[in-house]
């Protein structure tokens, strides 16, 4: 089911330079600006799929590192124990250059392509699933077929998750100076 559309993020404060001086990412070579910019727009998106799980009931973690040396850009476990994965293609090139996400599918129930609204959706494949993101929502717009796990590795990835999750928790928690206080319980969304 489609869910609302992106918002148009906010406008820029940002105010331009001089005459002839240009932002410092375009100072760097043209390789690296465009990497870098990939990376800034591919965590702005992973922001967005996050909310939308979220609102669908399923809580996610960026970066979760999976067998064989992949890495999952989005991986979300639902209500239901169903493990979802988004990879985001932050442009044509991105995608073109990746053959390798055919093996997410073999991690999860459910396998969507998370990419911004200007994305040419005509170089995805129908036989996944579709969201549309910006960094402050996503929209679903093709449903991803389920394809059920198996238990032995649903187990293996929920453990694995849940130690990414503690972990990191336990990381920023020592940044920040001790123990952080966990987070008040909401009946409502806290499934436990």
């Amino acid at each position: 089911m489609p869910r609302s559309p992106c918002p148009a993020p906010p406008a820029s404060n940002a105010t331009p330079g001089p005459a002839g001086s240009a932002p410092d990412s375009a100072q760097a070579p043209a390789s690296t600006a465009t990497g870098q910019a990939g990376d800034l727009l591919a965590r702005r998106l992973a922001r967005g799929v996050g909310r939308l799980f979220a609102d669908l009931g399923a809580e996610s973690l960026t970066e979760v590192p999976l067998k064989g040396g992949r890495r999952a850009d989005v991986l979300a476990i639902d209500r239901k124990g169903r493990v979802l994965i988004a990879e985001i293609k932050s442009g044509p090139a991105d995608f073109r250059s990746d053959n390798k996400w055919p093996e997410y599918q073999d991690w999860c129930d459910v396998f969507y392509f998370a990419v911004a609204e200007d994305f040419p959706r005509a170089l995805l494949p129908d036989s996944t699933g579709l969201i549309i993101a910006d960094a402050f929502s996503a929209a679903i717009i093709r449903e991803a077929p389920e394809q059920p796990l198996a238990s032995a590795r649903r187990k293996a990835l929920t453990l694995r998750f849940a130690r990414l999750a503690a972990a990191r928790w336990r990381r920023l928690s020592e940044e920040l100076g001790g123990p952080a206080a966990p987070p008040e319980k909401d009946s409502a969304t806290d499934p436990c």
